[in-house]
């Protein structure tokens, strides 16, 4: 009778045990998709900056050109090829933000000191909403290669969760404005 009772406890234990590891499973999955919203709407928010500086006119042809396609190309981008499309905005801001003059011609600029406080302000929670998000992927990859949650199914059906990996850097005379208070307010 002791065995049975044994038996009966050990294996509501490990039910409960499993229960618990596929809960925490599933909140990581819901972690993980909140993260990613929240960088599609960074980088949604970044693109469209980037694409609404670019047709202000305060560009020479040539920069605007290239900060408009490269926004263009972000916010069009099909799944499988967003994070190239990504990258290659945040190499064109480094190339047109290349100087620091370049942000203070900006600013200049009609509506500019918003733009650019703006902008600076996208350029930054990019890098943040990215960690966010493969912080989260790190650690459902992690559950994920556990034997409990590979022998049990733990996972159900939920695809294995991929990190975001593109070219975040950003431009450094929009970094060295977004790091100087008396910058942002005209000071």
């Amino acid at each position: 009778m002791t065995t049975l009772i044994i038996i009966c406890a050990v294996l509501l234990l490990t039910g409960v045990y499993l229960s618990w590891t596929a809960g925490r499973l599933d909140r990581l999955h819901t972690r993980i998709d909140a993260a990613r919203a929240a960088l599609d709407a960074q980088l949604l928010r970044r693109a469209s900056v980037a694409q609404e500086l670019a047709t202000s006119g305060v560009f020479d042809p040539a920069a605007s050109m290239v900060l408009y396609q490269a926004a263009h190309a972000a916010r069009q981008a099909e799944p499988d090829h967003r994070e190239v499309a990504e990258s290659e905005l945040s190499q064109a801001l480094r190339a047109v933000f290349g100087e620091p003059g370049q942000v203070t011609a900006v600013r200049e600029a009609p509506g500019g000191a918003e733009a650019v406080a703006e902008l600076g302000a996208a350029v930054r929670r990019v890098p943040m909403a990215r960690r966010f998000h493969n912080d989260g992927v790190r650690a459902a990859r992690a559950l994920h290669r556990h034997r409990k949650v590979r022998w049990f199914r733990l996972a159900g059906h939920a695809a294995f969760p991929l990190a975001f990996e593109m070219d975040d850097e950003p431009p450094a005379a929009l970094a060295a404005r977004a790091a100087d208070p008396g910058a942002a307010r005209g000071a």
